[in-house]
């Protein structure tokens, strides 16, 4: 009878400590896996294109239309849409700005420019940047190989023909958070049309 005891409270106590054991690794696991949760929950909220920040940036460009990412185009192409000539000849406007103004605007796109990024979005225009930024006409964001790629499928008579957006230059109209960096397809909603959605 006292082996049978023992034996039961053996088992009583193996039992109690093992489901103790699994209840604190259990716990370990649900802090490690909450934990990756948070950040995969904090990468999906976060801006897949960075937003532009630079407050004369904001003020000055975005007083005209949206505030593009810098990432949104090479250092080289900065550097020919930011210098006093074009400026002067910006789109069809004069923009000009003052010099200190200028260069401080000038050297915050260059240090955030696509090709200076670690971001994949952005790095995929610096990859498919247009061999003739250099010459000709003013660099266009809407003329760069990976934008052109990611707006394929979009028939032009829901942008350009569209009164509600115009041109595919115009991204705060169907990215209603453009400005906050968040360029993804899922919540395009195009004015006039709704959600895009691939047929």
């Amino acid at each position: 009878m006292k082996r049978i005891h023992l034996l039961l409270t053996t088992t009583a106590l193996l039992l109690g400590f093992g489901s103790l054991g699994i209840a604190l690794s259990d716990d370990d696991g649900d802090e490690r896996g909450k934990g990756r949760e948070e950040r995969k929950e904090r990468s999906l909220i976060q801006a897949n294109i960075a937003p532009a920040t630079d407050p004369a940036y904001l003020k000055e460009c975005g007083s005209c239309h949206l505030s593009y990412p810098p990432g949104l185009l090479t250092e080289g192409a900065w550097r020919r849409i930011i210098s006093p000539e074009s400026l002067s000849a910006h789109y069809g406007d004069d923009a000009s700005l003052p010099e200190q103004t200028r260069a401080a605007i000038e050297s915050y796109l260059i240090a955030n420019a696509a090709d200076q990024s670690r971001r994949s979005r952005e790095r995929a225009f610096a990859a498919f940047a247009n061999p003739d930024e250099a010459g000709g006409d003013l660099p266009r964001i809407t003329q760069a190989a990976y934008f052109i790629r990611k707006h394929d499928e979009i028939p032009p008579r829901l942008v350009a023909d569209n009164p509600e957006v115009k041109s595919f230059s115009q991204c705060d109209r169907c990215h209603a958070d453009a400005n906050k960096g968040d360029f993804d397809e899922d919540r395009v909603n195009i004015p006039g049309y709704g959600p895009w959605e691939k047929d």
